[in-house]
């Protein structure tokens, strides 16, 4: 796996200066816009059959799933679609190895873990009406694949991102993203350009999804839930903003 590879000697961050080595880290991370740039025609294929399908079901859900950083990643992704364009929670829902408490901290063995993701599919009653995101840099992460192969089993729709082209849950997703972002700077830390890629690649997909559902008019969240202060005032500026606009002479 080329997130495994060792970066080339003139790249090793410990033997840089600070300057260097920070320029370094930024040059590297660059290249994760590169590989989803690469990846535009699988995102935008990924777009619309996942549009497609919640217009098809209205209580079909996103199911994001994921072992260590990847599923973190897809947590943040589907937990902000509920403030910021009104997505119910009850149709996003997530597979993660070792569970909530893998969220805060490392658990040992979770992503070797191949009983749970079907143990936690029964539960969460996963159907055929579903979405599932499975997310993994290395494409082959076991408790990953288990819930594609879930997904299959229960006829959902199921879509792999993977920053290894070989990975596993390619060849068994209905629909595959490969964001090859290749070595990190720091051999095997997929949190860095992995990451970078992954968080990039869903803030398209979940966003145009989104916009494809209505959710967003003239560049606006026009279905944003104002849980604070501050975003009760910007559902009002909002608001403002879109009747000036539906009020101007044409």
């Amino acid at each position: 796996m080329s997130t495994e590879d060792q970066p080339p000697k003139n790249l090793w961050i410990d033997q840089l200066s600070i300057n260097d080595a920070t320029r370094t880290m930024l040059e590297n991370q660059e290249e994760a816009i590169l590989a989803v740039n690469n990846a535009l025609p699988q995102i935008n294929r990924v777009i619309v059959v996942i549009y497609n399908r919640l217009k098809k079901y209205p209580k079909s859900r996103l199911i994001y799933a994921g072992a260590g950083t990847s599923a973190r990643v897809g947590l943040q992704d589907g937990v902000e679609l509920y403030p910021t364009f009104g997505w119910p929670r009850k149709r996003v829902n997530f597979i993660i190895a070792g569970g909530e408490k893998a969220v805060f901290s490392s658990i040992e063995g979770a992503e070797d873990d191949i009983n749970s993701p079907h143990e936690i599919a029964n539960e969460i009653k996963f159907s055929k009406e579903d979405v599932l995101i499975a997310i993994a840099a290395s494409g082959n992460t076991p408790f990953t694949r288990e819930c594609v192969l879930k997904s299959k089993e229960n006829k959902a729709l199921s879509i792999a991102i993977s920053n290894n082209k070989n990975g596993e849950i390619l060849k068994f997703s209905d629909y595959g993203i490969v964001l090859d972002t290749g070595f990190e700077i720091i051999a095997g830390s997929t949190r860095l350009k992995a990451a970078t890629a992954q968080k990039i690649c869903l803030n398209i997909m979940s966003s145009m999804i989104m916009t494809k559902l209505g959710f967003v008019k003239n560049g606006l969240m026009t279905n944003l839930v104002p849980t604070n202060e501050k975003l009760v005032k910007r559902k009002k500026q909002i608001l403002t903003l879109i009747s000036k606009r539906e009020n101007e002479p044409k």
